[in-house]
C-alpha cells in the first residue's frame, strides 16, 4: 500500500488479523491541520502587525464609547428620518433592480439549459469578477460616475445583488429536475416557454427567499456607502463620530438597530411562508 507524506513521518499502527491479514489504523489528520492553522494565524499576526498586548490596553476606549452614547440624543432624532428613509429606499430600489438584472444572465450561466460551454463559463466568470468588488468600492466608483447621492449608493446596491443573487440563482436552476422541461420541449414548446412554465416554478420560492435575505443585509450596507459619498445615514454617521458627538451617534445606531430588527422580522415572516 503506497503511504501517503503524512504517513511516511507519522507511521500508522498495524494489526495482524487471526486470518493473517495486515491492517492500518487510520490516523486523523486532525493534529496535522491544527499545526498548519496555528503556524498561519502566527504568520498573518505579524503580516498583520496585530499585538493582543495592545488590544488588551486599549479595549477600554471602546467601552468609554458606548458609555457616552447611553442614554442617546433623543432630539437628534429628527435629523435621523431622512437619511434613514434614504438608506432604506436605496436598499430597497437596489435590491429590486439587482434581483430583476440577474435573471437572464443567471439563465445563460445554467448548464443544464445551455449548452456550449463557452457561454456558460464567460458569464460565470463574469459573476465571479463582479463579486470580488467590494460594495464601497463599487459606490465610490458610482459617485465619480454619477455625483454624489443616493444614485450612486442605489448603483452599488444593485451591482452587489446582482453578483449574489445570481450565483445563487444560477447554482438553484441547474439543480433543478429536468423532466418537465425536456416533456415540453418534445411537445414543441419553445426554449423560453418551457423554462418559464417548467424551471422557475421550482427555483422561484428559493429565489426570493435569496432577494429577502440579502434586502436585510443591504440595510446594513448601505448605512455605511455615506462614508464615501454615496447618501443614507453613513454621511451623518461619519459627521457625528468625527465631531466626537457620541449621544447623536447612538441614536443614529439606535434607529438602524431598530429598522433592521423590523426590517428581518417582516422578511423572516415572508420566507417562513415561501418553504
Amino acid at each position: 500500500m503506497k503511504l501517503s507524506a503524512y504517513d511516511r513521518i507519522f507511521k500508522p499502527k498495524q494489526y495482524v488479523l487471526e486470518s493473517g491479514r495486515t491492517v492500518q489504523e487510520r490516523r486523523s489528520r486532525l493534529p496535522l491541520v491544527l499545526v498548519i492553522l496555528i503556524i498561519a494565524t502566527v504568520v498573518a499576526g505579524e503580516v498583520t502587525g496585530f499585538s493582543f498586548s495592545t488590544l488588551v490596553r486599549r479595549i477600554s476606549f471602546f467601552f468609554v464609547m458606548l458609555r457616552d452614547m447611553v442614554p442617546p440624543d433623543w432630539s437628534y432624532m429628527p435629523r435621523v428620518w431622512q437619511p434613514l428613509m434614504d438608506t432604506i429606499k436605496m436598499s430597497l430600489l437596489g435590491s429590486f433592480i439587482g434581483a430583476v438584472l440577474c435573471i437572464p444572465f443567471s439563465v445563460v450561466c445554467a448548464s443544464n439549459l445551455v449548452k456550449n460551454r463557452f457561454i456558460t463559463g464567460f458569464f460565470k466568470l463574469f459573476y465571479s469578477v463582479v463579486r470580488t468588488l467590494p460594495t464601497l468600492v463599487i459606490a465610490l466608483i458610482a459617485t465619480y460616475i454619477f455625483g454624489l447621492g443616493t444614485f450612486a449608493g442605489t448603483v452599488a446596491i444593485a451591482v452587489f445583488t446582482f453578483a449574489y443573487c445570481g450565483k445563487i440563482l444560477y447554482e438553484q436552476i441547474e439543480t433543478a429536475d429536468m423532466g418537465s422541461h425536456e416533456a415540453l420541449e418534445a411537445l414543441g414548446v419553445g426554449r423560453l416557454s418551457a423554462i418559464r412554465y417548467a424551471i422557475w416554478p421550482q427555483v422561484l420560492p428559493q429565489f426570493i427567499s435569496t432577494v429577502l435575505f440579502c434586502f436585510e443585509g443591504n440595510v446594513r450596507y448601505a448605512s455605511i456607502l455615506g462614508y464615501v459619498g454615496a447618501g443614507g445615514l453613513g454621511l451623518i454617521l461619519n459627521e457625528r463620530i468625527g465631531w466626537m458627538e457620541y449621544a447623536r451617534v447612538g441614536m443614529i445606531l439606535l434607529a438602524l438597530f431598530v429598522t433592521v430588527i423590523i426590517i428581518e422580522s417582516i422578511s423572516s415572516y415572508f420566507r417562513s411562508k415561501l418553504t
